[in-house]
């Protein structure tokens, strides 16, 4: 009678566990540990999940949050290996949130941001029709949790970031995004995006950390306020000394935005603690911003990257940089080296890949003089690029790519110190010769000429300029130039 009595008492408690409703309880200990994770200190945030998982089994969030810490490194160092290990995760925790209630807005929630991770991460590794369905499920139950919930302030942090990207999709290729059901506008994706980063919501607060990294990036590289990003950048104070995060967001936005005294000023003062996970992104950024100032130990991140990185995104644009490195010092055997590579390492995923495999085919080199300008240039040290590059004329050059260069690298510098009319006559210059060249200088010359009359608000005038932008062919860099001159004709539209 005593075993019969004491196996109903264990059926009993089996069940009352099993019906035991869990919930998504972003309490403190799960606040501790997305904090870290979001600095990139993944073992004390999963440690902190453990123990919220052993205190509170109910609990939901913890499960949520690890996702959080498979997906930075997955993303940043494209481990094919651990990406086989722990793709598995995934289908894992989206049936743990399922077991929430539907009637909290974190349930849909949390399966639509576990599915935008896992989206992301399949882009690093060349499953982009899964990817873009992952995408497409994220983005209807976010549209459905906005429905549901519209006071649910996080819908608008990742259904704004995706509506803004989706409004950059060239025309071309609408049909596609129509199809799908992925309707995007840069005008009501960023008001979505301000409205979360402004909110003093609970929630908004809770998930700060990851909205200053969406918006920073949407408003530098989609909406071209690179003003805004940085006063923005500026009023917040980011912590990028102890958030190894924010340290490699600042620092490839200074990489990207002729800044490179500020990324290298960053990543130089950053906390290099072992609790930080190991990034091999961080040599990518730090020997590019060091080649702009053309130091003497560039070539020393940058071959670390490739020695240790085993992705395929920037990897060619990596190894082209370490060949000008060594052109440039004279070392033409290490420079034949690192082009040679080229043709065996890395994909073509990026622009910037596909422009170096372009060169490297072409079996040309640069000429020395104005790659030390452009380096200097991409970095954002104008004077010294100007001081140099006014040492010479357009006639000191022999062919027309040189020439062309010439023009479009004056352009540029004017451009960046302010001198509005003289770089709009170097551009011009750039645009007529070069309109129906392979070289990308046309292209972004006619680009930057939008970007100054957009400023000066004359739309017209800005609206022909990436229009013209938009209808070159068989540039490099056509993809990334062709988004950025469609995301300029909605902004002057105001779409």
């Amino acid at each position: 009678m005593r075993i019969v009595v004491s196996f109903i008492l264990l059926l009993s408690v089996a069940f009352s566990v099993s019906a035991r409703q869990k919930v998504y309880d972003f309490n403190t200990r799960c606040e501790q540990a997305y904090d870290a994770i979001m600095q990139l200190r993944l073992d004390a945030g999963k440690s902190l999940l453990e123990e919220e998982k052993k205190e509170h089994p109910d609990n939901l969030m913890p499960y949520f949050l690890e996702d959080y810490a498979d997906f930075f490194p997955l993303f940043f160092n494209e481990d094919a290996s651990e990406y086989s290990r722990k793709r598995s995760l995934r289908s894992f925790r989206l049936e743990k949130m399922s077991e929430g209630s539907a009637d909290s807005p974190y349930y849909l929630y949390t399966q639509a941001a576990i599915k935008f991770h896992w989206a992301l991460v399949k882009v690093k590794f060349n499953e982009k029709w899964d990817a873009t369905w992952e995408i497409r499920k994220a983005y209807m139950m976010l549209k459905e949790n906005q429905r549901r919930f519209p006071n649910f302030i996080p819908n608008k942090l990742l259904l704004g970031t995706m509506q803004t990207v989706f409004g950059t999709i060239p025309e071309g290729y609408k049909w596609i995004t129509n199809i799908l059901g992925l309707k995007g506008s840069i005008k009501e994706g960023m008001e979505n995006v301000n409205a979360f980063v402004e909110s003093n919501a609970p929630e908004a607060k809770l998930f700060r950390e990851e909205s200053y990294y969406f918006y920073c990036y949407l408003m530098l590289f989609v909406v071209n306020k690179p003003e805004d990003t940085w006063q923005f950048l500026n009023r917040k104070q980011l912590d990028t000394k102890n958030n190894y995060l924010f340290a490699l967001m600042v620092a490839n936005l200074a990489l990207n935005n002729q800044k490179a005294a500020v990324g290298l000023k960053v990543l130089q003062e950053r906390n290099t603690s072992e609790d930080y996970a190991d990034i091999q992104y961080y040599n990518y950024v730090y020997g590019l911003l060091k080649l702009t100032r053309l130091d003497p130990d560039a070539h020393v991140y940058l071959e670390r990257f490739v020695n240790n990185f085993k992705g395929k995104f920037y990897v060619k644009e990596c190894l082209q940089r370490l060949s000008w490195y060594y052109y440039l010092e004279g070392n033409q055997a290490a420079a034949n080296k690192y082009r040679e590579l080229i043709f065996k390492r890395g994909g073509t995923e990026t622009d910037a890949d596909k422009q170096a495999l372009k060169e490297a085919e072409s079996g040309k080199w640069p000429n020395p003089f104005l790659l030390r300008v452009r380096l200097l240039s991409d970095g954002g040290y104008f004077n010294e690029a100007l001081k140099l590059l006014l040492t010479k004329k357009a006639a000191d050059f022999a062919g027309i790519e040189e020439k062309l260069e010439y023009a479009y690298r004056l352009g540029r510098i004017y451009d960046e110190t302010g001198q509005d009319d003289k770089a709009i006559q170097m551009y011009d210059v750039t645009v007529k010769v070069g309109a129906n060249r392979p070289e990308y200088y046309a292209a972004r010359a006619s680009l930057q000429m939008g970007y100054i009359f957009e400023k000066r608000n004359e739309k017209a005038k800005a609206i022909q300029c990436y229009q013209r932008c938009l209808d070159m062919r068989g540039h490099d860099y056509k993809n990334s130039l062709d988004a950025r001159a469609k995301a300029g004709i909605q902004r002057v539209n105001g779409i």
